[in-house]
């Protein structure tokens, strides 16, 4: 059976960060508060729309690759926060990068997509049709969020990461993964009223509705994290000492930890970035393995585990064994369009809509 080698890596950070600081001028917090509970220190908000950070970061993995988009046959957009529910927005992915000759879907497993599309793609790529396959993890949770409640408005921020996938006889790629879903909990991390759900022409619509419920949350991803990480170690033929790093979900540092407490596996093996872009759902992997891959801590036939969980209560874990190449073949000079305002002024018609609906 082929593989489905890692060979291409990129990310899209919008420019306009959102620091706990510039929060404490809008919701009553502080740097103190946030960073002691969560490990985030600063998020960034986006300007433009998910589309558009997928096909930034989707040219960089390209670049990075040497593959040309038309050798492209699929593409995959694991987002929760789409431009658009019809059509999907990989076909958008797909018409900027000249992708002509790809299949294009969304996939939505929210904070655990990208593990979720990346076994998609390896799994169609191993059964022989496809050679090339982009997987993209994006994300506009900004847009979700009522920036009057601190319990959530803290915890967010908007990017895109992606990896090209390609067709090898080399033992490397994702080797295993073990995906499920914890479907008893699905309410306690919810949009509620979003889509046929919600009151079509009532006009407190539930667009800024997120139910986040702490404490059970946390119990539930270390244990689906957990379960799932264990899993694909014996499944590999593993233990922890085998794995070289681990790329966890950054959603929550201290959540961060007890999944490397549960797996036995050292903390400073762990990759972590949440302090400089918050929670990005599906995003968050990708990014944190193209800075992985950036800053030397992937080496050439490294062994990583990435483990993930999110709303629906999805969760999932993966064993890569990275290839011989970390550094891209190629770069583009693809970027975002100029943002030409602050992350607090990107704001501030959401700020103030949010906060006139809490005085209602």
């Amino acid at each position: 059976m082929p593989y489905a080698e890692i060979t291409g890596w990129g990310k899209c950070l919008p420019p306009a960060e959102l620091t706990n600081d510039d929060l404490s001028t809008i919701i009553e917090t502080s740097d103190e508060w946030i960073s002691s509970r969560t490990g985030i220190k600063a998020r960034r908000i986006s300007h433009v729309n998910t589309s558009d950070m997928s096909t930034v970061a989707a040219k960089r993995a390209l670049a990075a690759a040497g593959v040309n988009p038309e050798d492209v046959n699929l593409v995959i957009v694991a987002t929760c926060s789409p431009d658009t529910l019809i059509p999907n927005i990989a076909s958008k992915v797909q018409l900027e990068l000249g992708a002509v000759n790809a299949a294009a879907f969304d996939l939505n497993a929210a904070c655990t997509g990208f593990l979720y599309a990346l076994e998609t793609a390896t799994r169609m790529i191993q059964a022989g049709a496809y050679q090339h396959a982009v997987v993209i993890g994006a994300e506009r949770l900004s847009w979700y969020l009522d920036w009057s409640k601190r319990d959530t408005a803290v915890l967010f921020g908007d990017g895109a990461g992606a990896v090209v996938v390609s067709r090898s006889e080399e033992t490397v790629g994702l080797l295993e993964a073990k995906l499920g879903c914890d479907a008893e909990g699905r309410d306690v991390l919810a949009v509620p009223k979003f889509g046929t759900a919600m009151a079509r022409f009532d006009q407190d619509n539930g667009y800024f509705d997120f139910n986040f419920v702490g404490r059970e949350i946390f119990k539930r991803a270390v244990k689906g994290m957990g379960s799932a990480a264990g899993s694909v170690l014996t499944r590999s033929n593993m233990t922890p000492e085998d794995i070289d790093l681990v790329v966890p979900h950054q959603a929550n540092k201290r959540i961060i930890e007890a999944l490397c407490d549960h797996a036995k596996i050292p903390l400073d093996k762990a990759f972590i970035n949440i302090h400089k872009y918050g929670n990005t759902s599906a995003a968050t992997i990708p990014i944190a393995l193209c800075e992985a891959v950036e800053e030397g801590a992937v080496k050439p036939n490294s062994t990583l585990l990435l483990a993930a969980f999110g709303a629906g209560l999805t969760w999932g874990a993966g064993i890569i064994r990275w290839g011989s190449r970390t550094t891209p073949i190629s770069t583009t000079d693809a970027e975002l369009p100029e943002v030409g305002k602050t992350a607090l002024e990107l704001l501030e018609d959401a700020v103030r809509h949010c906060n006139e609906n809490a005085n209602k």
